[in-house]
């Protein structure tokens, strides 16, 4: 047996009106047409689908059979036209996003929740895991956005410029180095460095200073949660270097001291990289431009990349 959704429509619409009349118009077909299509389909199924003496006319136990069919098949593909006109109008998809900044979950959170309430009808997830992986992910299409500090020229992949930050130096209000105005690398030498627990390529703190200056700290100890390595800061347990936006609190405390990297401080700037024919989706440019401003207001006063 054939069965075509227009056919599983027919039965349903004439079950609602009672008739094929008020059937076909609702249907925006003829009824000599409608008729015609309930013939061919009772042919296929070898019986009756109506009481053709009834009126109104009346479902046969096989009519009722197809009608349970259309209840529970219709609405799933009516839900799945609008959910492919909307990604066609950009107002739905997917955001799933990879990080390769541990830090970074400090201002992405506030601003998913700004896009959540902007766009519900897009799937918004973070991947963590893929973290050092993220770009490889990117172009398998498995994540949609990853925040990196490291563009690459990648085939198909946009490297959008979100803002910069600076890495900055953290330790005890009680600590030796806090009467220095600035910090370098050889100031790390003889301290315990406490840093995320991911590799030294994902740290400014080497990237930047350490590894170009050839520079080991005394020992490096790894903390997940920004909240315990401040702790442990402030206990005089270590130092740290944290991006400005996780200190912009520390900053006012009388337990803590930051200080700029090397006498001109030393400014990072981080990227979005998206695939290329969906960096202008409505809801990606949107994300995107969110990232661009309201990380801005976890920093000391800046202006956002032109």
């Amino acid at each position: 047996m054939h069965l075509e959704f227009r056919h599983l429509r027919t039965i349903k619409a004439i079950h609602e009106a009672g008739g094929l009349a008020r059937a076909a118009e609702q249907l925006h077909i003829t009824q000599s047409a409608l008729s015609h299509q309930v013939k061919g389909l009772e042919d296929q199924a070898g019986v009756e689908l109506f009481v053709r003496r009834s009126k109104p006319l009346r479902l046969s136990v096989a009519g009722q059979k197809l009608l349970a069919l259309a209840n529970r098949i219709l609405p799933e593909v009516e839900a799945l036209e609008a959910d492919l006109k909307g990604l066609i109008s950009g107002r739905s998809g997917r955001l799933h996003i990879a990080i390769e900044c541990h830090a970074c979950f400090e201002w992405l959170f506030p601003v998913l929740e700004l896009f959540r309430k902007a766009w519900p009808d897009v799937d918004v997830d973070i991947r963590p895991g893929l973290a050092f992986g993220a770009l490889p992910a990117l172009m398998r299409e498995e994540v949609d956005l990853v925040v990196s500090s490291d563009p690459e020229k990648l085939p198909g992949i946009d490297f959008t410029p979100l803002f910069d930050y600076e890495p900055v130096f953290v330790a005890s209000s009680r600590h030796p180095l806090a009467q220095k105005a600035f910090v370098t690398a050889e100031d790390f030498r003889d301290q315990t460095l406490i840093t995320y627990p991911v590799d030294r390529s994902r740290l400014d703190v080497f990237t930047e200073l350490l590894s170009p200056a050839k520079v080991e700290p005394a020992s490096i100890r790894q903390v997940e949660l920004t909240a315990v390595i401040l702790l442990l800061v402030a206990s005089n347990r270590g130092v740290a270097v944290l991006p400005d936006w996780v200190v912009r609190e520390v900053r006012y405390s009388a337990d803590y001291v930051t200080r700029p990297l090397t006498a001109g401080g030393i400014t990072k700037r981080l990227y979005a990289a998206t695939r290329s024919e969906e960096t202008t989706l409505p809801y990606m440019a949107h994300v995107l431009r969110l990232a661009r401003t309201e990380p801005l207001k976890l920093q000391k006063p800046s202006v956002p990349i032109a």
